[in-house]
C-alpha cells in the first residue's frame, strides 16, 4: 500500500468515526469559522490542573477539518498543557511545510497523515481549524484558571 493511500485511509477513518465529537462540559469554549470554505467548529477544553482532561467539539465541514479535530482529540487529551502545545506546534510546522515536511510520527502519530494536505494552501486552513480553536480555548481556560 502506498503511503499516500494509507494516509487517506487514516483521514477517512477519523472522518467516519470521529473521536471526541459531541460537546461536553469544559472550562472554556470557542467558536471558529474558516471564512474561505465555511467549515466551523465549537470546541471546549476541560483542564484538570495542568493536564488536558477533555477536548470536545461540534463541527461541520470537509473531511479534512473533521478528521483533524478527531486526531487532535487523540493527541492532546491526557497530556500536560506544555506537551499538548508542543504537539500543536509540531502540527503547525508540518502544515506550513508546503509539502516538504513529513512530521515526526512519534510526536504526531496519525496527524502525519495530513502531510500531503500541506501542499494545498486552501486545505491547510481546514486542517488547522480545530488546532487553532484548541489553542484559543486552552489559553482562555488558563486565563480563567490561573492557578493551573
Amino acid at each position: 500500500m502506498k503511503l499516500d493511500s494509507m494516509y487517506q485511509e487514516i483521514i477517512l477513518e477519523h472522518y467516519k468515526n470521529p473521536h471526541g465529537k459531541g460537546l461536553r462540559d469544559g472550562d472554556a469554549e470557542v467558536h471558529h469559522v474558516n471564512p474561505t470554505c465555511g467549515d466551523e467548529i465549537t470546541l471546549r477544553v476541560r483542564l484538570d490542573g495542568a493536564v488536558i482532561a477533555d477536548v470536545s467539539y461540534e463541527s461541520q465541514g470537509c473531511s479534512i477539518s473533521q478528521a483533524s479535530a478527531s486526531v487532535l482529540n487523540d493527541l492532546v487529551v491526557g497530556k500536560s498543557v506544555g506537551e499538548a502545545q508542543a504537539i500543536q506546534e509540531a502540527f503547525l510546522e508540518l502544515m506550513q511545510s508546503k509539502g516538504k515536511g513529513v512530521g515526526d510520527e512519534d510526536v504526531l502519530e496519525d496527524a502525519v497523515a495530513f502531510a500531503g494536505v500541506s501542499k494545498f494552501p486552501a486545505r491547510v486552513k481546514c486542517a488547522l481549524l480545530s488546532w487553532m480553536a484548541w489553542k484559543d480555548a486552552t489559553a482562555k481556560a488558563l486565563a480563567e484558571h490561573p492557578a493551573v
